[in-house]
């Protein structure tokens, strides 16, 4: 089977130039990371013996001829362990460094995509375009399987469109935007297997919302919030009554929060949308006081301003709470 795909590759392809229609429609074929053997540090990418000369690397001269681009499912929530959960949802975490390339990865995603790109480049193939045919996570597992929520799905999701369509690209494939396809549009209720293979869809088969990654009209109503966090619900910063709907609230650190969590929130924002961040660059009207705590403050606020204003997303690991004083001085408007 695997021996006749890039011969009917090749046929399909010969049928569109024959239409006249191979440069509007592209031949290409998804693969699991399971092709590669090694794959950590992202630097080490390889493909598995016995498949790089014998497979791909005639599918990858076809793909550079018809300039198609190499489509692969990488999926965070099967690489992930309890300690680099954060790691896989692309929430603040220490992150991870590959000692060959100097290079920080601050998520899963980005260590799976230069795990291929390296793969690819140590064949000789490193100018083809990697698209991302499908990615994911589940909205419900069994009740003692680690992050497996409609909370963690949206978070994905969520940071997945804003992290792919950024531009940043990842560390070895700087400066990119990558196609890609969420998995999926419906959960897959008659699937056999695990609960969480039946639960990967934003919508379930009744066409209700499962949660909104910001996809959904105004009227569309979701049962789970935009951007949920994992942690618990805080009090606020000020005493008394919570601020009522109309009224202004912000997201602020707590008293005593530990300055390294806050630059670890600092560079979560920052790293998901760099415009929410401008203000306290150098020179921006929120620069002064130069100090980790103000600038932690409005970052926080900004992210949170952004959301549906539900507790959780004003957390950040407990270091974070609501207040409905206004932190605003001189030119820098929260």
């Amino acid at each position: 089977m695997v021996a006749s795909l890039v011969p009917a590759m090749k046929a399909l392809h010969t049928a569109l130039v024959g239409a006249l229609l191979d440069h509007r429609i592209k031949i290409s074929t998804p693969h699991s990371l399971g092709i590669l053997s090694d794959s950590s540090p992202p630097s080490t990418g390889k493909f598995r013996r016995g498949y790089a000369a014998r497979f791909l690397k005639p599918l990858l001269s076809f793909l550079r001829a018809t300039n198609s681009p190499f489509m692969i499912n990488p999926y965070p929530f099967f690489g992930f362990s309890p300690d680099t959960l954060d790691y896989a949802l692309f929430r603040p975490n220490s992150g991870v460094f590959d000692e060959n390339t100097k290079l920080s990865y601050t998520n899963m995603l980005d260590g799976q995509l230069d795990a291929v790109f390296s793969a690819m480049k140590l064949l000789g193939f490193s100018d083809i375009e990697i698209v991302i045919a499908e990615t994911g996570w589940p909205s419900l597992g069994e009740p003692s399987q680690l992050g497996v929520d409609a909370g963690s799905a949206a978070q994905y999701n969520r940071n997945l469109m804003q992290h792919v369509t950024s531009g940043a690209g990842t560390p070895l494939m700087p400066n990119r935007t990558f196609e890609t396809y969420i998995f999926g549009l419906f959960n897959e209720d008659l699937k056999p297997g695990p609960i969480s293979e039946r639960n990967f869809g934003l919508f379930r088969p009744d066409m209700t919302p499962v949660y909104n990654i910001g996809i959904l009209r105004a009227k569309a109503k979701s049962s789970i919030p935009t951007n949920p966090a994992p942690v618990p619900v805080v009090a606020p910063v000020s005493p008394g009554p919570r601020a009522g709907p109309e009224e202004k609230i912000w997201c602020l650190p707590k008293p005593g929060a530990d300055v390294e969590a806050l630059q670890r929130n600092i560079d979560y924002v920052c790293g998901l949308e760099v415009e929410l961040c401008k203000p306290i660059q150098e020179g921006g009207a929120c620069f002064l006081p130069n100090t980790v705590r103000a600038h932690a403050s409005f970052a926080m606020n900004a992210y949170y301003q952004g959301t549906e204003k539900n507790d959780y997303d004003c957390d950040f690991k407990q270091t974070a709470a609501v207040s409905n004083v206004d932190p605003s001085y001189g030119n820098c408007k929260y």
